[in-house]
């Protein structure tokens, strides 16, 4: 049947209106998205993207997935966006600052901050520990000196303005000593005599660890790479409901272990969109790439492949990066270190060890075209300040500056050379560096420069001069041995003889560790001045100050008999 012309137009009218009333409806709903956003969002940032920005693939089983949980579990607390920036094409420098020791007052990153950027470095790997404030059921993981909410936010923005990007690392498999100390969460321990690694098999841990990693990126909101840890997780399989769970599932421990990293990666990707995932590589070298493809975890990380030796295998690390990317990983990072891996107890940076360890790595980064398939993303400058929680202190960040200026400078001009050795010079105020002695000549003129002069006096001197005042003198041998002091007589006469020189000794290095706990105080907080101070001065001057106690006791007692 036809229309008449006039209804025909009057259908038309209709259609047309109907249109634009849903066009408009569409564009104010988007707006008021749009300027939410924008709320969040500086004007100058990358949040939106760039023109020609490679977009991954989505995957249609993991997208099904997806939306057949939401129909299963309703509706659920909204993902947070993190800032997108853009690093396709930049390779990344980061400083690893390891805060479970010696962790430096916020005033002394600010001092130090534009020295990393000058010397190459354009981010800072954050190894919090128990010096984030935590808050809540968690408060009890904090140090009493911990960061507080505003040194986090200060931190940052210092970072910014020295445009240090900030990589937060928390451990979440092994090396949880802080949390796993606690008696509150004793019943996580893969095994209960050992506070090492978490119980992957307790749904408490997935949980514990979901709270800490919420504070901890909540904080970070500009941040586009947590670091997971994952490394050297000591005692998989041995506890128990690893034991049942190998036997009951047929799996073995890569297994496990897979599965745990990939809920923890899970929760990160879809919590914090855009948020990238770092995790330690050493636990992976042993797991067949079948079950790493298998594990999906290839789709949110990327593996840092550490190795920390002076010259090691380039091969065996061509090796390991051939093995990732037939894995299906996407990017690989490298992890050198310019401090904290000659010894636990080391307290001055050997020099030549550090650099040829950046040096190998440098050959590995310049093989990196004969695998087209894994990305080179950047690398990060490990300085350890202890090998786990309850061992002692490494080498102090001031001490460790040179090695990290040699170390950086060399990735940045490819190598060691005169040129690279003279801008070192100029921007650490020294005339040399003696590599085989891991010596500088002049005062120094960078954050901390005073420490490391006076560490190098008291790792040099402290105790050659205490021992060579009161062991290397005949008259102390003949005439105040152990014996005198503890019967206390002594002849003054004789006691005269050496009692000046020792009294100058001490009060010249009294003077001296003032000083140096007052340089030390300006950095450091309070329990890592007095931890420092207990293992490598008090030993010698504690001697030193109970000789000259008995000596001023023993000379006023006018060589009275011996006490019985």
């Amino acid at each position: 049947m036809a229309f008449p012309r006039n209804q025909k137009l009057n259908l038309l009218r209709l259609t047309v209106l109907l249109i634009v009333a849903l066009a408009g409806i569409k564009f104010i709903f988007r707006d008021s998205v749009t300027l939410d956003l924008h709320k969040h969002v500086s004007k100058g940032s990358d949040f939106w993207g760039k023109a020609g920005e490679e977009k991954e693939e989505p995957n249609p089983h993991s997208q099904a997935l997806e939306l057949s949980a939401v129909k299963v579990t309703g509706p659920k607390e909204d993902a947070k966006k993190q800032l997108s920036k853009d690093f396709s094409t930049t390779e990344m420098r980061l400083v690893h600052l390891d805060l479970k020791g010696a962790a430096p007052k916020v005033s002394y990153l600010e001092q130090v901050f534009p020295l990393f950027s000058k010397l190459g470095a354009n981010g800072i790997l954050v190894e919090y520990e128990d010096m984030f404030p935590f808050k809540g059921e968690l408060e009890t993981l904090k140090s009493p000196y911990a960061y507080s909410e505003d040194d986090i936010e200060k931190i940052q923005q210092l970072a910014a303005l020295n445009k240090l990007e900030v990589v937060p690392l928390v451990q979440t498999f092994g090396h949880v000593e802080f949390i796993l100390k606690h008696d509150k969460y004793r019943y996580l321990r893969e095994v209960e005599r050992f506070p090492n690694s978490l119980n992957p098999h307790v749904p408490d841990t997935l949980s514990l660890l979901k709270s800490i990693l919420s504070q901890v990126m909540d904080k970070h909101r500009h941040s586009s790479w947590i670091h997971i840890g994952a490394d050297e997780v000591f005692h998989l399989g041995e506890g128990m409901d690893s034991k049942n769970w190998i036997s009951r599932s047929n799996g073995d421990v890569g297994k496990m272990y897979l599965n745990h990293i990939k809920e923890v990666a899970n929760f990160i990707v879809n919590q914090y969109k855009g948020l990238r995932v770092l995790m330690w590589d050493d636990m992976l070298r042993k797991i067949s790439v079948g079950a790493i493809r298998e594990s999906g975890i290839v789709r949110h990380a990327s593996p840092v492949l550490w190795f920390y030796a002076p010259d090691f295998d380039t091969e065996q690390i061509e090796k390991f990066i051939s093995k990732y990317a037939d894995s299906g990983f996407k990017s690989v990072w490298f992890a050198s270190a310019f401090k904290g891996t000659t010894g636990p107890a080391q307290g001055w940076s050997p020099l030549n060890y550090h650099l040829k360890n950046h040096l190998s790595w440098l050959k590995v980064i310049q093989a990196m075209p004969k695998f087209p398939f894994i990305k080179f993303q950047g690398i990060a400058l490990t300085g350890w300040q202890r090998y786990d929680h309850y061992s002692v202190l490494c080498e102090l960040l001031p001490v460790g500056i040179p090695s990290l200026a040699i170390c950086l400078q060399t990735l940045v001009n490819g190598g060691f050379t005169e040129a690279t050795k003279k801008k070192i010079l100029d921007m650490l105020g020294f005339q040399s560096i003696n590599l085989e002695t891991s010596t500088c000549d002049g005062n120094g003129a960078f954050p901390g420069s005073e420490v490391y002069r006076m560490v190098e006096q008291i790792n040099g001197q402290l105790k050659e001069s205490i021992v060579k005042a009161l062991e290397e003198e005949s008259a102390i041998k003949g005439w105040f041995s152990p014996y005198h002091r503890k019967h206390h007589f002594g002849n003054p006469r004789n006691l005269e003889n050496f009692g000046s020189k020792v009294l100058k000794v001490h009060e010249d290095w009294e003077n001296f560790i003032e000083n140096f706990r007052s340089q030390l105080e300006s950095i450091y907080f309070p329990d890592t001045v007095e931890e420092w101070m207990e293992e490598n001065v008090n030993p010698y001057m504690d001697r030193l100050r109970e000789f000259v106690r008995d000596y001023r006791e023993i000379i006023l007692l006018n060589a009275k008999p011996k006490a019985l």
